[in-house]
């Protein structure tokens, strides 16, 4: 089968791999889709910024470079390995990376396996990964998708559910007021969420023209915080109150900064994208107003299952920010990522 391998440092290769066969309490899954997401350009350009060492084998996994990557993908199930009973071959469904924890550390007693620092997901730390015509995996990790949801849409609940389980992390209620900073694909599952949660006053802060244009076509107010002044425009949106949540999907310094400047009191902030440069915060108007700061990563099986009803729902659309590629073209689509062309997320047709 043709796969999509990583060995190392901007050196991505497709090429003929070896089909896998499940195993026991596995199924085979003919991957439809997989996307690119932000980790995937961190592993490519910048694998020193992540919180393992790819080039070592993996603590629990064993796997090593190179490695097929992906890590949000969606498939129709051709095969189930022995003991399999809940899953069947041709069911459809999008696929639940986290393959691995621990299960010892205190994240782990803690309920907090992807905070685990030997977690291991597929696409990153395990044999087995999306972008490839053929994956295999524990049964357990496959959510089923409704006919309702297609196999291009399944592919994305993956990252709709990192901006889910973000906002989950804010503790913002139905009709509160909330800031996104940044329009990428996770800044846009935030959107979603807060829309799905009854979130009505949403203000989306992001620099690139583009991605401002496709989540205003989706209904979004937008802001451009280079040519404009987003605190005119949080008391535009709050009645001078500030927003109850921020949530911070742009990975860098100064969104963090302006999220905190924008909070009503008592509100918070949660940083949701992956920063590859230390951040300098004026921490004294987090003080006055006991407003917080805090981290989401990965997300529950539970909230997988909830953008997976969002969308049976209608209330996803990836009209204007979801680009298809062949897999022949995914360093390409790499690089268009990085340099912020084209669309927001680019999915990868196997």
């Amino acid at each position: 089968m043709r796969a999509a391998r990583f060995y190392g440092k901007e050196d991505l290769r497709v090429e003929e791999v070896p089909e896998p066969s499940p195993g026991p309490g596995q199924v085979k899954l003919r991957n439809a889709y997989a996307g690119i997401c932000g980790s995937d350009l961190h592993f490519y350009f910048y694998p020193e910024s992540l919180p393992f060492d790819p080039s070592r084998p993996h603590p629990l996994t064993g796997a090593s470079l190179p490695q097929i990557l992906g890590h949000e993908f969606s498939g129709t199930v051709v095969e189930v390995g022995e003991g399999v009973t809940g899953v069947k071959v041709g069911e459809r469904g999008a696929v639940f990376p986290l393959e691995v924890s621990c299960g010892e550390c205190l994240a782990c007693r803690r309920g907090l396996p992807f905070s685990c620092l030997k977690m291991g997901s597929l696409g990153a730390s395990s044999p087995s990964g999306g972008l490839a015509e053929y994956s295999v995996f524990d049964a357990s990790l496959l959510h089923v998708v409704p006919d309702s949801v297609d196999l291009r849409m399944a592919a994305l609940v993956e990252p709709m559910s990192v901006g889910w389980h973000a906002v989950a992390r804010t503790g913002v209620q139905a009709g509160g007021t909330a800031l996104i900073a940044g329009a990428g694909p996770i800044g846009l599952g935030a959107w979603f969420a807060l829309k799905s949660l009854g979130v009505e006053k949403v203000l989306v802060s992001e620099p690139s023209a583009d991605r401002r244009a496709a989540i205003a076509a989706l209904g979004a107010q937008v802001i451009d915080p280079l040519h404009e002044d987003l605190g005119t425009a949080v008391a535009a949106l709050t009645d001078g109150n500030g927003v109850d949540a921020a949530v911070d999907a742009a990975g860098a310094g100064p969104a963090v900064s302006s999220a905190l400047a924008s909070l009503t009191p008592g509100g918070r902030v949660v940083v949701v994208a992956l920063h590859e440069h230390p951040a300098e915060l004026a921490l004294t108007g987090l003080m006055m107003g006991e407003t917080e700061i805090a981290g989401a990563v990965g997300y529950r099986p539970e909230e997988f299952d909830a953008v997976i009803a969002g969308m049976a729902g209608g209330f996803y659309d990836t009209s204007g920010w979801v680009e298809e590629r062949s897999l022949d073209e995914v360093v390409d689509a790499l690089h268009a990522l990085r340099a912020g062309t084209g669309a927001s997320k680019i999915l990868m047709r196997l």
